[in-house]
């Protein structure tokens, strides 16, 4: 059983986001666990569930990071201004994973849980029309008005949405895999670095300057090896689908 779904309104008030998630994965685990025949189980957290981006600044993450920094922020007394909607999606995501793993020791019911925290979705795009919620949305962005209307969004970790899809069949599937957490954390990037990117692939195209901010995640994962050694075995998959392909697959709807 896998459980992909959240409250993606990213709306500012945690009351009227945070409640309702915490809610869904419990209500989830409750009727999986009154199903024998589910073994395992699988959420999908967030990369926010583990540690907001810190530009320039060196840290590690590892499986016992969490990100308490954005609960704090997301449960702040009001008013609840639309700065804060990041910090409350961070904390819906960081509260729910700490559900889901509270249950599992308190209930101990008779399944496999596993997490898989991706970070920034790059990727193909299966339907144009709905991308506004998703992360690959940034690069369309990106492609048509270039980096000055992302500066609020700081450099950070992507991942390509075919490997995260891979990291959850692998979870539910593979019997080596118990009570961890997956972190889908391919590699890090910086707008200037996509803006190249794009000019490298559409060399006709005239694109908007780079910002003079050239700020890099400097964060180390530790369990990115971990994430690897599993498309490996799983797929055949020796490493992380490229940036650049993916930026690629991501830009292929557009002119």
């Amino acid at each position: 059983m896998v459980h992909v779904a959240s409250n993606l309104s990213f709306a500012s008030d945690p009351n009227a986001v945070i409640p309702e998630v915490i809610d869904g994965i419990n209500g989830v685990m409750e009727s999986a666990a009154k199903e024998p025949q589910i073994k395992r189980f699988v959420f999908t957290s967030s990369s926010t569930a583990a540690t907001n981006p810190k530009p320039n600044t060196k840290f590690n993450i590892d499986a016992d990071t969490w990100n308490n920094e954005t609960v704090e922020m997301a449960w702040a007394p009001p008013p609840y201004e639309d700065s804060r909607k990041w910090a409350v999606y961070g904390a819906s995501k960081t509260q729910a994973e700490q559900a889901m793993w509270k249950f599992m020791e308190d209930k101990k019911p008779h399944f496999v849980a596993n997490a898989v925290l991706p970070n920034a979705n790059f990727g193909p795009i299966l339907n144009p029309q709905i991308q506004d919620a998703s992360t690959a949305a940034w690069i369309t962005t990106l492609y048509k008005n270039g980096p000055d209307s992302l500066v609020g969004m700081p450099p950070q970790y992507f991942v390509d949405v075919r490997d995260t899809s891979k990291l959850h069949v692998a979870a539910l599937i593979d019997e080596d895999i118990k009570s961890e957490r997956i972190f889908a954390f391919a590699e890090t990037y910086n707008w200037n670095q996509l803006m190249g990117i794009l000019r490298k692939l559409r060399p006709q195209r005239k694109f908007a300057e780079d910002v003079k901010d050239d700020s890099k995640d400097l964060s180390t994962v530790t369990k990115r090896a971990r994430a690897v050694e599993i498309l490996n075995k799983n797929f055949g998959q020796s490493d992380w689908t490229p940036l650049e392909e993916s930026v690629k697959a991501n830009i292929a709807h557009l002119d």
